[in-house]
C-alpha cells in the first residue's frame, strides 16, 4: 500500500493523475480511512514531492516549530516563535493565510509596513541560522502534492477527512526539517473541530504521524469559544502580540505561549521539564529577549522596525490612527460578571467589516476588527464599555445589536478556566 500511495503522489506531482483520478483516490480516503501507517506513508510522500530544509548537525536538533488548528484571536504564533529564538531554538515557521473565520499568521504580519513573507529555502535557512526564526509562507517548492490535493479536497467534499487533514498539516511541518513540533489543536464553537472528540481524533493521528516520521511532537488541546486574549484582527492583534511579547499581555494568551514554548524547550533537551521550559519563555517576555528577536525579523523580513520606536507610532505604523478608520464603542445593559463571550459571532462581524476573506484570493482590511475590554471572569458594571470596534463604514444596528448578545453576564462570580484541557504525546 505505500507503494501504492507514493505512486499516486507522484501523478499528482507530474500530472500523470488527472483530476477524475484523484477526485476518486480522495473520496476513497474519505469513505474508507487509512490505517496509521498508511497515513504516515501519505504523508512521507507528500513531504518528499518537493524541498525539504537541511541543517547541519550541529544545530539540526533546535529546530522546531508549532501549529495551530485555527481560531479567533489566535496570534500564539506571532508571540511564541520569537520567544523560542530569545531561548535558543530555531524557528522556520511556514505559515497560512486566514479563510473564513479564522485568522492567517501571514495576515497579521502583512500589516506590519514592508514585512516580505515570501522566500525561498536558501533564505528561510540563512535567516534562521542568523537570527533563529523566519516567519514565511509556503513556497512553490514545499509539499508541491499538497496544493493540488487541497484545492480538490475543498470541491469534493473531502475536506473533513482525518488521514487528508493530517497528512497536509504534518507533510508541510515535516519538508521544515524539525526536531520537535508542538499541535495546538482547538475545539468549540469558533474551531474547525467542534466537538471535543474530533478534536482528539485529529490530534492523535497527527501527534502519531509526526512521531513517526521522527518528529518529538506533542499535542495541547485547547478550547475555542471565546476569543484568544483582547484583540480581533490583523493589526489589532500585532499591536497585542508587541504588548505581549513585552510581557503585558492577556493572561490566557501568554499562558498558551508559554506552556507550548515550555514543551518544545524539554523536547529538545533546553530545558529539565516542560514546567522549567515555561518559565523561561515567561521570563523572555519579561526581560524583553523575546521582543527584541522579533524586532530582528521584521528587519530581516524588509519590514519597518522603526514603528516600535514608541506606543504612537506603533499605532501609525499598522495602521490604526487612518482618519478613515472609526470606533464605536459597545456597553452592557446591565451588571454582572463576564460569563461568556461568542468568538464565531464577533468573527463573523469582523470579517463582515474586512478583516478576513470568505474566498481564497479576496484581499483583506488589516486595521478594521475589534478589542475587548474584558474576558471571561471580569466584572461589568451597566453602562461599562466591554468592546470597542474598528470599521470603515457605517455599522447597521442589527449588527450592533448582534454583538450585544454575543456576551453573556452573570450574576454571580465566575472564575475563568485554563483554555488548555489536555496535553499528549
Amino acid at each position: 500500500m505505500s507503494e501504492a500511495i507514493r505512486d499516486v503522489i507522484q501523478g499528482v506531482v507530474d500530472g500523470s493523475l488527472s483530476d477524475d483520478e484523484l477526485a476518486d483516490w480522495l473520496r476513497g480516503v474519505c469513505d474508507e480511512g487509512l490505517t496509521e501507517p498508511e497515513t504516515i506513508a501519505l504523508t512521507k510522500a507528500m513531504r518528499d514531492s518537493g524541498d525539504v530544509l537541511e541543517w547541519g548537525s550541529e544545530i539540526s536538533g533546535l529546530i522546531v516549530d508549532k501549529h495551530s488548528t485555527g481560531g479567533v484571536g489566535d496570534k500564539v504564533s506571532l508571540v511564541l516563535a520569537p520567544a523560542l529564538a530569545a531561548c535558543g531554538l530555531l524557528v522556520p515557521m511556514i505559515s497560512g493565510r486566514g479563510l473564513g473565520h479564522t485568522g492567517g499568521t501571514l495576515d497579521k504580519l502583512e500589516s506590519i509596513p514592508g514585512l516580505k513573507v515570501k522566500m525561498d529555502a536558501e533564505g528561510i535557512r540563512q535567516q534562521v541560522e542568523s537570527i533563529g526564526v523566519a516567519m514565511v509562507g509556503q513556497s512553490d517548492a514545499l509539499v508541491p502534492a499538497d496544493r493540488r490535493m487541497y484545492a480538490l479536497r475543498d470541491v469534493t467534499g473531502t475536506v473533513a477527512s482525518i488521514p487528508l487533514i493530517t497528512s497536509s498539516i504534518v507533510s508541510k511541518k515535516a519538508a521544515e526539517g524539525l526536531s520537535a513540533l508542538v499541535l495546538d489543536v482547538k475545539f468549540g464553537r469558533a474551531a474547525f473541530m467542534v466537538e471535543r472528540e474530533q478534536a482528539v481524533e485529529l490530534a492523535r493521528s497527527m501527534v502519531n504521524a509526526a512521531n513517526g516520521m521522527g518528529i518529538h511532537t506533542t499535542a495541547v488541546l485547547t478550547s475555542m469559544d471565546y476569543p484568544v486574549g483582547c484583540a480581533i484582527g490583523n493589526s489589532l492583534e500585532v499591536l497585542e502580540s508587541v504588548e505581549t511579547l513585552c510581557g503585558s499581555g492577556p493572561d490566557d494568551l501568554e499562558e498558551l505561549v508559554c506552556v507550548q514554548g515550555g514543551l518544545l524547550l524539554h523536547a529538545t533537551g533546553m530545558a529539565e521539564d516542560a514546567e522549567t521550559g515555561a518559565v523561561m519563555i515567561h521570563d523572555s517576555l519579561q526581560d524583553g529577549s523575546a521582543f527584541e528577536r522579533f524586532r530582528d525579523m521584521v528587519k530581516a523580513q524588509g519590514g519597518d522596525a522603526s514603528i516600535f520606536e514608541n506606543d504612537a507610532t506603533l499605532m501609525r505604523g499598522l495602521g490604526l490612527m487612518d482618519p478613515g478608520l472609526n470606533s464605536t464603542e459597545l456597553s452592557v445593559g446591565n451588571t454582572g460578571w463576564v460569563e461568556d463571550i461568542d468568538a464565531m459571532a464577533i468573527a463573523r462581524v469582523c470579517l463582515g467589516l474586512g478583516a478576513g476573506r470568505a474566498r481564497l484570493g479576496d484581499s483583506v482590511d488589516h486595521s478594521v476588527g475589534a478589542i475587548l475590554e474584558v474576558q471571561v471572569g471580569d466584572h461589568l458594571e451597566e453602562g461599562e464599555p466591554w468592546m470597542v470596534l474598528y470599521h470603515r463604514d457605517e455599522v447597521d444596528r442589527a449588527t450592533i445589536e448582534g454583538l450585544l448578545r454575543s456576551i453573556t453576564l452573570s450574576d454571580e462570580e465566575v472564575m475563568p478556566e485554563s483554555r488548555i484541557e489536555e496535553v499528549f504525546d
